[in-house]
């Protein structure tokens, strides 16, 4: 028996992400999206079949199974508390974050799953585990993390250099940051370990960010139908890359 299709909300559906995972989505099985939410008014309210809301409008929204956003910081807090409303999963890229919002965050995976991530790349999630184990092995060495992006991207250092930097600080490393916007760069992440006389470099160069929006859908079909806590990339791909894959339920 076919597994019933996933129905997604899409927060977030003009944007570069946005754009990526309506496109993937009707490529992937399983997958159906049954709202595009953008803040500004659409100019059509039908797309290829998908309805499309503004964030005024999205309480209006069929039934979904998950909302995938990727927004901006001021829009988080709406599809955040319709999720909790209805009850829903929420599978979150978006960078930039308050305090305030991960305290919210924390308080709503009480009654939903939330899965957050600066990065859905498996290569990214399996740096992040090179860079802890690289800093433990490295006492005393200096920790430097270079990122460059393409010229729209508003926050720097990225959230994924900062989820990096996370992962150096476990390993006893005291990063440093630089941030580069170019053209249209995708994303590329340089965690540079120097001591005396020689150097070690961990790199991840995304080539086109279909590799994210496709983590995050298959992270969403994951999510649905899990029970309420706050879930990570690596409990996804579960112990196959070596990370700790126990959910931190709230």
């Amino acid at each position: 028996m076919n597994k019933p299709s996933v129905k997604l909300l899409i927060h977030g559906a003009q944007g570069r992400m946005g754009q990526a995972l309506l496109r993937l989505c009707g490529e992937e099985p399983g997958c159906e999206v049954v709202a595009a939410v953008s803040r500004r008014n659409p100019s059509q309210r039908v797309v290829d079949g998908v309805p499309q809301l503004s964030t005024g409008e999205m309480n209006g929204a069929s039934a979904f199974d998950v909302a995938v956003d990727f927004s901006l910081p001021e829009a988080f807090d709406a599809v955040l508390a319709l999720c909790v409303e209805r009850k829903v999963a929420l599978v979150s890229g978006t960078t930039g974050l308050l305090g305030a919002q991960r305290e919210a965050m924390e308080a709503a995976s009480t009654t939903i799953p939330i899965l957050w991530a600066s990065n859905f790349s498996i290569g990214v999630a399996v740096l992040h585990d090179l860079v802890r184990r690289a800093a433990a092995a490295l006492p005393g060495w200096d920790c430097d993390i270079i990122e460059m992006h393409h010229t729209r991207k508003l926050d720097a250092p990225s959230g994924t250099a900062l989820t990096l930097g996370a992962a150096a600080e476990q390993g006893g490393a005291h990063p440093k940051y630089a941030a580069i916007r170019a053209g249209d760069i995708v994303g590329e992440h340089l965690v540079q370990f120097t001591g005396q006389g020689e150097r070690i470099e961990l790199v991840h160069r995304a080539m086109h960010r279909d590799i994210f929006a496709r983590g995050a859908l298959h992270a969403a079909a994951w999510l649905a139908g899990k029970p309420a806590g706050i879930y990570t990339i690596a409990d996804m791909l579960g112990d196959k890359i070596g990370l700790d894959s126990t959910p931190r339920s709230r």
